[in-house]
């Protein structure tokens, strides 16, 4: 008796058009709207931030601070009420969101011109922010929101890493001490304890420049991506060494962005060749393509509820309910 068919992969649950520009940066706010709907941020190559209502399935402001110039980040501050938003006019805004406030409250001027998105750790009524520095290769970190600098991560004169990539900033559960993990364009992956300025560990994970990483820290695990064909899976020791856990290989080069799920289930990956991959984040297994897009996947963000948002070049944001009990 032959085997039953693989189910198709699944259509998307609705589709937000209007960007009117390529999608660069998408972020979920939960709780910044009644009735239980997360609202949607999204950064597109024009400049503008949409706020979009998934249950009305539109935009419902559009936020005009970067000159023209593509959005690259977006992240919420716990309270929700305040935004960041990360643009190639090296130019990092803070908006207040309150009160149906569009407005920018204070700037950081950022000192390196590339594709790195930053990062934050919240701490109290503080947050610490890692932002790409002045030289090629540093990254700056700043206590916020007084825009003090408490350190340059330089590394190396030696270690030829290139610039940062990507950013994740952390904290150990068991430890008060800020962590930085960091990719680099020589397709390295660096963890930096941020109070010593010293590198902890550094691996060998790809070919081609890290493109984008996330971590695990109850697993104490993590996934990269890269402008090559392969996802590299690496683990944190307890001794706060790397060690690469293994790799797994694409049919086409290119992953703008990879994020794991709030219930750390399952992961998704922005595909340069317009698809979306779906894998269970603890066997690695494959679980879904979609192919969607007409376009370079350039981001994917994740609800707290598991709902899942692709932005393309293709100017379209895609939505989708997946793996409820992957």
């Amino acid at each position: 008796m032959a085997a039953p068919c693989p189910l198709p992969p699944p259509d998307p649950q609705f589709v937000l058009r209007g960007t009117q520009s390529p999608v660069h940066a998408l972020h979920f706010c939960e709780g910044g709207q009644a009735q239980g709907h997360p609202l949607l941020f999204s950064g597109s190559q024009s400049g503008l931030v949409h706020i979009w209502s998934l249950q009305m399935r539109r935009a419902l402001a559009t936020l005009d601070g970067h000159g023209g110039q593509c959005v690259t980040w977006l992240q919420t501050l716990p309270q929700g009420h305040q935004l960041l938003s990360q643009g190639r006019d090296l130019k990092l805004c803070l908006w207040d969101l309150a009160e149906g406030r569009n407005t920018v409250m204070d700037t950081v001027r950022l000192e390196s011109v590339g594709f790195c998105r930053s990062s934050i750790l919240v701490r109290g009524q503080r947050w610490m922010l890692a932002v790409p520095g002045k030289g090629s290769d540093e990254v700056q970190i700043l206590e916020m929101p007084s825009k003090t600098s408490v350190c340059t991560l330089k590394p190396e004169a030696d270690a030829k890493l290139g610039m940062p990539m990507c950013l994740r900033l952390w904290q150990a559960d068991c430890s008060p001490r800020p962590l930085l993990l960091a990719g680099y364009e020589d397709g390295s992956v660096t963890l930096w304890d941020v109070s010593e300025q010293k590198v902890r560990s550094r691996i060998a994970c790809h070919a081609e420049p890290v493109m984008d990483l996330d971590f695990d820290s109850q697993k104490a695990k993590g996934i990269s991506g890269s402008a090559g064909k392969a996802l590299a899976v690496w683990s944190l020791s307890g001794q706060q060494a790397l060690q690469v856990c293994g790799t797994h290989q694409l049919t086409n080069p290119g992953i703008a962005e990879v994020t794991i799920r709030p219930d750390r289930k399952i992961l998704a990956t922005a595909g340069w060749d317009h698809r979306i991959r779906v894998f269970h984040w603890r066997k690695m297994r494959p679980l879904a393509v979609l192919a969607f897009h007409s376009a370079a996947v350039q981001c994917v963000a994740f609800a707290a509820d598991g709902l899942l948002a692709a932005g393309s070049k293709d100017q379209r944001i895609s939505l989708w309910s997946l793996y409820a009990r992957a």
